[in-house]
């Protein structure tokens, strides 16, 4: 299954959606799009998971790796995940605990 991703901004609030599987393929997409925003100084990052149908260890790293990158430069990273199978991967590797997440994007723009 192919990646998608839209990026819009709400103010200094930058937003990815992202829709498809996240895999070792796709999640290089990702990881650009996401160091990009970091880079033209899009620091406080949602990240819209909902419509993610797979998520691998890769993906995990990119957002790991995405919120390093927001932490260095004063930001945050706030994740969607509607999914329980996607919310769980979070749950067992105990990174629910270090990045937000939440039922919607405007709640996560607003968190």
């Amino acid at each position: 299954m192919d990646l998608k991703l839209e990026t819009r901004r709400e103010g200094e609030i930058c937003l990815v959606s992202v829709r498809g599987e996240v895999d070792v393929f796709t999640a290089p997409d990702l990881d650009v799009e996401l160091e990009a925003q970091i880079s033209a100084g899009g620091s406080r990052l949602v990240v819209d998971l909902s419509e993610v149908a797979f998520l691998d260890s890769t993906g995990l790293g990119v957002l790991i790796k995405a919120l390093k990158q927001a932490r260095d430069a004063g930001g945050w990273l706030h994740l969607v995940v509607t999914s329980d199978r996607i919310r769980k991967i979070f749950e067992i590797t105990g990174l629910d605990a270090s990045i937000p997440i939440f039922d919607t994007a405007q709640a996560a723009v607003a968190g």
